[in-house]
């Protein structure tokens, strides 16, 4: 049974250029995360535990591999009698032939026949991108109950890193009154998490609007929302309280790796009550040899260890030999790390050799390296 005739959609098509290699030829959302999963997989679980049955992926920039991962709806728990995944590439193209999004809004306003088909009441926007576990249904009751137009979901961030995101400032009950994008002093520290329910009967008006105006962003942070709020259209906040990542950099994908190893990371992979689904890998057990030694490791199947791994991430089937040393490192799938090398604060990525005895990666270093097959061509091997 569908949730009030929700759609949701799930915008999956940014190039994700802050990555580097890692999405140069896999859309950003495909990335792996936690040793078994993909970015993708968090909205997508999402909606199954949120009972939306019918959900579009928006897909555009080197999207060949994550249209047929998600497509694969019985991933994520989703009662295809009732809808499934619907792998949604843009109509419109550009000079060179290219299927092209203008903005988030186009995106949404390039399916509307796919959310008219669905009888669509009220439309879930999702980004594709970020790692999170969130209850939909309960947004979406807020939504009902304020009898708003638009709800868009909110994180309180501090007041000083507050400049870097879409500001709501809101009246006591919630409702925005104001929305700056990226403010030099920002008035509140209610940051748009990118999330938002519309009603969809109002949205498809504004969004046709959109499409006619030469000037327009065609983006729902720029045009849409600012134009609800000019109309005084009711506009909600939707509080969220719990773990949110954007791991648009090397540096926030390796701190969200790095959060596993924690405890009481309110993440929790493991909680039954919220399953994260995804594609199951088939591969053996791990194995530790006799020479490991494993401080605080988040260790996937098929990885097989001889050698220091520390507070670190080893995604599925990597090797780790005799007397290497991996240090506050996350190892993608596949990697192989040789006898006595040494790595330290890196994202290797998948697939990558380290020969033996290499030395990459300073405990002192501000950033975090990625490691690439081009990334250990050129660095000479030293002895550890």
């Amino acid at each position: 049974m569908r949730n009030n005739n929700m759609v949701a959609m799930i915008l999956a098509g940014g190039r994700g250029t802050r990555l580097f290699d890692l999405t140069k030829k896999v859309a950003k959302p495909a990335v792996h995360y936690g040793g078994k999963y993909r970015i993708i997989d968090f909205p997508l679980s999402n909606c199954a535990n949120s009972d939306i049955s019918v959900v579009g992926v928006l897909t555009q920039y080197e999207s060949v591999l994550l249209n047929s991962y998600v497509a694969r709806d019985h991933h994520w728990g989703l009662n295809s009698k009732d809808g499934g995944v619907f792998v949604l590439p843009p109509r419109e193209k550009d000079e060179t032939g290219f299927g092209l999004y203008r903005g988030t809004a186009d995106a949404i306003g390039q399916n509307l026949d796919f959310l008219d088909q669905e009888e669509a009441e009220y439309v879930l926007i999702l980004s594709g991108d970020h790692i999170y576990k969130m209850n939909y249904a309960k947004m979406l009751n807020d939504h009902i109950k304020s009898k708003a137009d638009a709800t868009i979901a909110v994180l309180e961030v501090p007041l000083k890193e507050a400049s870097r995101f879409g500001i709501m400032n809101c009246d006591k009950n919630d409702l925005i009154i104001e929305f700056e994008e990226k403010p030099k002093k920002p008035k509140s520290n209610l940051a748009s998490m990118g999330i938002y329910i519309f009603t969809y009967k109002t949205l498809k008006k504004y969004l046709l609007a959109d499409e006619k105006n030469p000037d327009s962003s065609h983006d729902f942070g720029k045009d849409i929302i600012p134009n609800y709020l000019n109309d005084n259209r009711v506009l909600k906040a939707h509080r969220f309280v719990g773990y949110w990542k954007d791991v648009g950099t090397i540096d926030s994908l390796w701190e969200a790796n790095m959060d596993l190893l924690n405890n009481q990371n309110e993440l929790n992979l493991f909680d039954p009550s919220w399953k994260i689904y995804t594609e199951d890998t088939n591969t053996a057990p791990q194995f530790i040899g006799e020479h490991a030694k494993i401080k605080r490791a988040y260790i996937t199947q098929g990885c097989i260890v001889d050698g220091l791994v520390q507070d670190s991430v080893l995604f599925t089937d990597v090797k780790v030999g005799e007397d290497a040393k991996v240090v506050d490192t996350v190892v993608m799938n596949g990697a192989i790390i040789g006898k006595g090398a040494k790595v330290t604060r890196c994202i290797v990525a998948e697939n990558v050799k380290i020969p033996d005895h290499m030395v990459i990666g300073d405990a002192n270093s501000e950033n975090i390296e990625l490691v690439t097959k081009n990334t250990v061509s050129k660095v000479g091997v030293k002895d550890v």
